[in-house]
């Protein structure tokens, strides 16, 4: 980039014909500090999300104690100031405790920094909490972040239903408990008016009324998780525990469809949905182990799977990453403009290379990725014109 002026002494830096792009926005991270910083840790997450081109990192309020208090919220903004080399934006906790059964301080939580609310996984199952916390949010504007999902009906569940969890045993859950918990929460965004994001949509079921709330007029955006992009229900194999997410992965139709919602719009948001497990709780049986997949560093080369495999043009895919992400939280992020921060990143999206779980630095290792033949490396990544991590 060459400015108007002022560029006198300036580094120039040869980008040898890769890819320089907006830095990614990852909507939906888990650190898990405070309570089990041995799982990760603000500097541990950090350094991957830089590894991984991920400049903005919107993180979860699921840690322990949860995120539902400013004084919470204050001691993790400045635990990743000090730690973190990457930008981190916070969520808080729509409920005390994520409990679903009290509203969290939303007004308090706004002034102390928080750019979102969820319970994450946590559906709240109480309808009256649950309109009246989405009633409190809409009066302030602030954006409700939800999992669709039927909790009683997906309790336990390690699997979707179908030919494969029967042919494991696996205790499933029927696609339908998304559809139905989607149901119920555009229901109550249509009564109470709220912004809503959908953290993670990977039916088809889903998405057919995901397009309904859209044509409708309600305000409401959705995600998916690259995993569910980029991964279906078959990659289970024999009980491979890395496999195991939430929601579980899903058919190939479901894939498939998930893909195409991306390609048109529907789906608005791509995220690592990186959720930090240490050996211990992944190495028990299938059932018991937790459930999760990190996926900071994992996320580049994963989207390229999607881009060489045909499906998607580049600028499809990083709109999912950078603009709409950063545009729902209404941050500057997400663009190369004058004026806008200089949150970068330079990738070669055809260089190959075999993943080895060990050399990602998360602290957690749980990535479906492992020993895969994968496409697409990180060269570079700058956060407000400072860069933070070279890729040698």
């Amino acid at each position: 980039f060459v400015g108007p002026s002022g560029m006198d002494g300036a580094e120039v830096i040869d980008c040898g014909g890769k890819c320089l792009a907006p830095g990614m926005v990852d909507l939906g991270v888990k650190v898990s500090e405070p309570g089990e910083r041995h799982k990760e840790s603000y500097g541990s997450a950090g350094a991957a999300a830089a590894a991984g081109g991920v400049t903005t990192m919107i993180t979860r309020p699921d840690t322990v104690p949860a995120i539902d208090s400013p004084e919470v919220l204050e001691f993790v903004r400045r635990r990743a100031n000090e730690a973190a080399p990457v930008r981190v934006m916070p969520m808080a906790a729509l409920t005390r405790g994520r409990q679903g059964r009290e509203m969290a301080e939303i007004g308090f939580l706004m002034d102390a920094g928080a750019v979102a609310f969820t319970d994450c996984d946590s559906v709240v199952t109480s309808m009256r909490v649950f309109s009246r916390c989405l009633t409190y949010a809409a009066s302030l504007g602030a954006l409700v972040v939800g999992h669709p999902q039927e909790p009683e009906l997906s309790s336990g569940a390690s699997a979707t239903s179908g030919k494969f969890a029967s042919l494991k045993g696996l205790p499933a859950v029927s696609p339908m408990a998304e559809r139905m918990g989607l149901d119920r929460d555009m229901a109550v965004v249509e009564m109470t008016g709220a912004r809503y994001h959908a953290d993670q949509v990977t039916t088809a079921r889903a998405l057919k009324r995901l397009a309904r709330a859209k044509d409708a007029g309600l305000d409401v955006t959705a995600g998916v998780s690259i995993h569910h992009l980029t991964l279906n229900e078959l990659d289970v194999g024999d009980y491979r525990t890395f496999f195991k997410v939430k929601p579980p992965l899903r058919s190939e139709t479901d894939r498939l469809a998930a893909v195409e919602a991306v390609g048109s719009g529907l789906i608005d948001v791509i995220s690592s949905m990186h959720t930090p497990q240490d050996e211990e709780s992944k190495r028990l049986p299938f059932e018991e182990a937790a459930s999760g997949a990190i996926g900071l560093e994992t996320l580049l080369p994963a989207l390229m799977r999607l881009h060489h495999a045909g499906h998607m043009e580049l600028p499809t895919l990083w709109r999912a990453v950078s603009l709409a992400p950063a545009k729902r939280l209404g941050l500057e992020a997400g663009r190369l403009a004058a004026g806008a921060p200089a949150d970068l990143v330079l990738f070669d999206p055809d260089k190959p290379f075999v993943l080895n779980r060990f050399e990602l630095r998360s602290k957690s290792k749980n990535t479906p990725f492992d020993e895969a033949r994968m496409e697409g490396r990180v060269l570079g990544t700058w956060v407000g014109g400072v860069r933070v991590f070279n890729h040698t």
